[in-house]
């Protein structure tokens, strides 16, 4: 007997075709592409890091040539940024600075990411005297003056600018997102998947790599994006105080810190950096808010996927 005789459509009877599923990182990037502020980011950032790679390619100039005939000159046909008192072309420091300055910011962005979340997850799961002991070490350096730490340590290294980067990995970014990822992954090692993990006879760091880190991983991504603003303000800083990057190499603090003696007598040598700085640190920002919506299944702001 036929589906039709008994009044059955066929549609009804038949299993329903299967459906690809969405995978996760699409429906991400769904939500994120609906904010148009992180897109904004992304483009702005995109074109950032053209200029830093393209930049030195293209100017007539390196940043360490010395143009004498043309001393603290404004922009022009020949320097397109202007140049300093020493005559070095503006463009050509900027592009170099701005790549010094993310090169620094993504290297302790990784450092301290990668850092706070062994430390944060292996004190949760492990627990004992290890975790008292690294909460101890936590709590103990964030109420050191670590900025003066940092300063002294970076003049002493003569501004070099890869010293710079472990010290702000070791000694001032990480305890404050490994404080975080610890607090939150006392609940981890409680859940059934942990419990079966062990049972199963699986190391603790087998356990924290496998299991426990990547159920954060929404927030090791985010603190990634805001390490990346912090370490540029901290180096922006330290330059713009004479403890960071020193020449001849140039980053965008060294530069601004420069522009800022002469911001009324060569006003391009301040604004210049300063509008990189600021493009740089808005980006990212947007871009680690768009992040936060997209990976927070309770955010609202990225829409239905």
């Amino acid at each position: 007997m036929s589906l039709e005789t008994i009044g059955v459509s066929p549609e009804i009877g038949q299993k329903p075709k299967n459906r690809k599923r969405t995978s996760m990182l699409t429906l991400y990037t769904r939500r994120f592409l609906r904010n148009r502020g992180a897109v904004l980011g992304v483009v702005v950032l995109a074109l950032l890091v053209l200029f830093a790679i393209v930049g030195p390619l293209i100017s007539p100039y390196s940043h360490t040539d010395l143009d004498f005939l043309s001393l603290r000159k404004g922009p022009s046909a020949d320097h397109w940024f202007g140049t300093n008192g020493s005559g070095n072309d503006n463009f050509a420091q900027v592009a170099v600075g701005l790549q010094r300055s993310m090169m620094i910011a993504v290297l302790v962005a990784v450092g301290i990411t990668a850092l706070s979340a062994i430390v944060g997850a292996t004190a949760a799961y492990f627990g004992g005297v290890y975790e008292r002991i690294m909460v101890t070490i936590i709590h103990f350096m964030m109420v050191i003056p670590n900025f003066l730490i940092l300063a002294m340590i970076s003049n002493d290294a003569g501004g070099n600018w890869l010293v710079i980067s472990l010290v702000m990995i070791f000694v001032v970014g990480w305890f404050f997102p490994a404080r975080i990822i610890w607090t939150l992954s006392l609940s981890l090692r409680e859940r059934e998947y942990i419990h079966a993990a062990r049972y199963a006879g699986l190391s603790g760091m087998r356990i924290v790599i496998r299991h426990m880190l990547p159920n954060i991983g929404s927030l090791l991504v985010i603190n990634f994006t805001l390490g990346v603003v912090s370490a540029v303000l901290t180096e922006t800083a330290l330059s713009f105080l004479g403890f960071g990057v020193k020449l001849p190499d140039v980053s965008l603090g060294a530069l601004i810190g420069y522009g800022s003696s002469t911001l009324v007598s060569a006003p391009w040598l301040f604004y210049f950096p300063a509008a990189a700085l600021t493009l740089l640190t808005v980006s990212m920002a947007l871009i680690a808010d768009g992040l936060r919506d997209a990976l927070d299944p309770t955010s609202a702001a990225g829409g239905r996927a």
